[in-house]
């Protein structure tokens, strides 16, 4: 059994979370409570960066939505990076890939996100 570790990091896009071992029943309870204390504004994006997953169970797959539910709530977007092919399948069989946007990198997310415009009154 590999722990789960978890690091955060502040980025121009938004935040973020870096996954690394496995997301299971008893490690996606300490994901979800890390999700409100992060600082997520209005037309920013959470990345989460699965490079490290070995691992992903429905618990897993529920604090991923947990995630989205999140930045939606916070009127930001999501994104996926560095989905292994397990946990792609995975989100595939259910539906989720239609859901979330994915990327190869943590990077390539952050590249990809568009600031939002300023709108004049």
């Amino acid at each position: 059994m590999t722990q789960l570790t978890v690091h955060t990091r502040a980025t121009p896009a938004g935040p973020v979370i870096e996954l690394s071992g496995e997301l299971d029943n008893d490690s996606a309870p300490d994901v979800r409570t890390l999700l409100p204390r992060l600082t997520l504004l209005a037309g920013q994006q959470l990345v989460i960066d699965l490079t490290g997953i070995t691992f992903c169970d429905s618990s897993g797959i529920t604090v991923l939505i947990a995630a989205r539910n999140h930045a939606l709530a916070a009127q930001a977007s999501i994104a996926l990076a560095a989905i292994p092919g397990r946990v792609s399948r995975m989100l595939h069989i259910v539906g989720l890939d239609q859901v979330f946007p994915t990327h190869p990198t943590a990077q390539a997310a952050e590249a990809a996100w568009t600031p939002p415009t300023p709108t004049s009154e």
